[in-house]
């Protein structure tokens, strides 16, 4: 990740999001019509940019050319204490491990793929300043085939609700909410699909970026050669987003 100014994140809290994409040339003058974002260079390379928004750091972009490996992606991290002790609480799951832990900036990360192949990310060590709850760039949550289920699952990985976590699990109707500091960080819903064909129906982290007005940043993406599709679940009007590449996130109103 660049080299801002860094924090030590809530261990089990979201604490950074990152798209791989096949080509930062198509990438970047999409994200920046669409979210009004600017790029910045980084410490990791010619492959990765720094996305900010009103000065704040927001996102990252890396570049994954396209030799067979994974599709375009918005991956979600978790702070964790101990990278190589989460993945090896993943593995005793039976989840997949796909990348690392590997060394990255000031800190090191890894890739995975829950057991109904939601893909995010975790990280160790400090990470770049991206506020918490209400002001936070993003919502994370989790499209999952049962939420409960795979709230125990990731309860265990990251060590929510546990006497020293200063993440707190809670329950309301058919959703878990993961709280941090008094604010909702994290939401669990069911009704994903594992093999749908379409992958807005499967299970999958969703990064839903918080705007001024939705409406305006769905027409943008039509018109940058994306797709907006409305959706229902999310506070306020929000809509589901399709980039030139394939990634999805959605958008919704701040």
């Amino acid at each position: 990740m660049p080299s801002l100014d860094w924090k030590t994140p809530v261990a089990g809290a979201p604490c950074w999001v990152s798209l791989t994409t096949r080509e930062l040339r198509t990438a970047q003058p999409f994200y920046a019509q669409v979210l009004d974002w600017e790029f910045h260079d980084s410490t990791l390379g010619d492959d990765f940019v720094l996305a900010r928004a009103h000065g704040r750091a927001v996102a990252g972009i890396g570049c994954c050319p396209d030799t067979g490996g994974p599709p375009p992606v918005w991956i979600p991290y978790f702070a964790v204490p101990d990278a190589d002790g989460t993945a090896d609480r993943i593995r005793e799951r039976g989840a997949t491990l796909a990348v690392g832990p590997l060394p990255l900036g000031e800190g090191r990360a890894a890739i995975a793929a829950d057991r109904e192949g939601a893909v995010f990310g975790f990280w160790e060590g400090p990470a770049p300043v991206w506020a918490d709850g209400p002001r936070a760039p993003a919502r994370v949550d989790l499209q999952a085939r049962h939420a409960f289920e795979a709230a125990i699952f990731y309860a265990e990985v990251f060590g929510w609700a546990k006497p020293h976590s200063r993440c707190t699990v809670d329950y309301a109707e058919d959703r878990v909410l993961v709280q941090a500091g008094g604010h909702t960080v994290v939401t669990l819903r069911g009704g994903g699909v594992e093999n749908d064909p379409d992958p807005r129906v499967r299970a999958r982290w969703i990064t839903d970026f918080l705007v001024a007005d939705s409406h305006r940043a769905a027409k943008a993406a039509v018109a940058a050669g994306g797709e907006a599709t409305p959706v229902d679940g999310l506070p306020g009007t929000a809509f589901v987003i399709r980039d030139p590449e394939g990634a999805l996130f959605t958008v919704s109103d701040r």
